[in-house]
């Protein structure tokens, strides 16, 4: 039996719809589960911006005859991984289970990160990127899906932001390294690193990650006092696939969820490949550049934990509205900055990270919340699926701007800001729905 579901509505946010698995893994087990999933999150964080460490690099000292353009097309290959890997492993996590997408994301974007390190040419490294994105693409819905099922649902919001403060970290990680490592072993080093979650992570969540929702032996775990009424064993009372993204109430929930997720990914990974080589390109040698960089992920971090705690107390959806604004109003207003305010730009930076970063972890619990346990994987996959075409067009944007000798480097910021303002107007649409849905429950009770 099969049936269309219907979000409900019930204070701050759309009550979530399913609870999980009825037998779950212990709450020690449960909890280092999460940990390595956030870990996992880190590397993944990591292995986005550890391009944009080593990008002038790459155009000043391979030989492999790049330019800002042809730089950012290969920064846009990761993120067409991305796009195809988020889409695909969030569908797959619904049907075999988080526990085999996240191992297997794990897997391929590690190796692929690693022959990085070894690439003949310019072809062979985008090719390489290109798989490195699979795995990064479907790492990020598949762990939050697992983690949205191992935790009370009235932390899923707070726990889908504090999971995401592992890419902010992670990419704080590349760009410190890369000061240090860069200079001293070259770029090839960057990459290396990436045999870490290879080696280390991947056994550990063989050992601890449980079967959560989409597997058969989950599926197969649901007490028959849990069945409906002529159901089979494990047989789930909803639809499930892309096709049922876009019925029972769910279809403009799933179209304005993925556009506010598009600009607000434009945003955030067009600085995050990007602001090194503004940076140069304004004046600034490497480090000066790289610790732009590391500003705007210390930003994304501290955005990370505040908007855990403000999304909890005021809904998600709502604060993802002013972190988007705040991150807008702050890139823009570097356009009209003179380079020689650094503590301005500085701090116009960390509230950009604060918003473009707090808006996509906020996002990502709303979603968590609107949609039941059955779609919540293909829900996150589609969104952030779709929202890595933004990552995708803005390093090509970005570069064909940096490659232009008319326009200034500072109109990137106004690229980006204008993303981050469009991902708010979008976000605030969602926010009407709920209040329309809440005052049509209210009336209907």
């Amino acid at each position: 039996m099969s049936s269309s579901v219907t979000p409900r509505v019930s204070g701050n946010e759309a009550a979530p719809t399913s609870q999980g698995p009825a037998s779950g893994p212990s709450r020690r087990k449960a909890i280092i589960a999460v940990a390595i999933c956030w870990a996992m999150v880190v590397f993944d964080g990591y292995d986005l911006i550890v391009y944009g460490t080593v990008q002038n690099n790459l155009i000043e000292s391979t030989g492999w005859g790049l330019n800002a353009a042809s730089a950012g097309t290969i920064g846009s290959m990761a993120f067409v991984g991305m796009m195809l890997g988020a889409v695909f492993a969030g569908r797959l996590s619904d049907s075999w289970g988080r526990r085999k997408a996240i191992i297997l994301s794990a897997v391929i974007f590690s190796v692929a990160t690693v022959l990085c390190a070894f690439a003949p040419g310019a072809i062979a490294f985008a090719a390489l990127r290109l798989v490195a994105g699979l795995g990064l693409g479907g790492l990020v819905p598949s762990a939050n899906a697992m983690a949205a099922e191992l935790i009370p649902a009235k932390w899923r919001g707070s726990m889908a932001t504090l999971m995401m403060s592992g890419v902010p970290i992670g990419g704080t990680a590349a760009a410190l390294l890369g000061l240090w490592m860069i200079p001293a072993f070259g770029w090839q080093s960057m990459f290396l690193l990436a045999i870490i979650p290879l080696a280390a992570l991947v056994p550990l969540g063989l050992r601890y990650f449980p079967e959560t929702l989409g597997s058969p032996r989950a599926a197969a775990a649901v007490s028959p006092a849990e069945q409906a009424p002529g159901q089979a064993p494990g047989q789930t009372t909803a639809r499930t696939g892309f096709a049922a993204l876009f019925r029972g109430g769910f279809g403009w929930l799933s179209v304005l969820f993925a556009a506010s997720t598009l600009f607000t990914l434009f945003a955030w990974y067009g600085l995050g490949t990007q602001l090194p080589k503004i940076m140069r390109e304004s004046g600034s040698d490497l480090g000066p550049a790289l610790t732009f960089t590391i500003a705007l992920n210390l930003g994304a971090v501290a955005g990370s934990i505040i908007t855990a705690w403000a999304g909890d107390k005021f809904g998600t959806v709502k604060v993802s509205v002013i972190a988007a604004a705040l991150a807008g109003i702050a890139l823009v207003a570097l356009l009209v900055t003179p380079a020689s305010s650094t503590a301005f730009i500085y701090g116009a930076l960390v509230l950009a990270g604060v918003g473009t970063h707090g808006t996509q972890s906020l996002v990502i619990g709303a979603i968590a919340s609107h949609y039941p346990g059955e779609l919540r994987g293909t829900a996150l996959g589609w969104a952030l699926g779709v929202g890595r075409i933004g990552a995708v067009l803005a390093p090509q944007l970005s570069g064909l701007l940096l490659a232009s000798k008319t326009v200034p480097p500072s109109m990137n910021f106004l690229l980006f800001g204008g993303a981050a303002l469009a991902s708010a107007a979008l976000l605030v649409v969602i926010v009407f729905r709920d209040a329309r849905r809440r005052a049509s429950a209210s009336v209907a009770a």
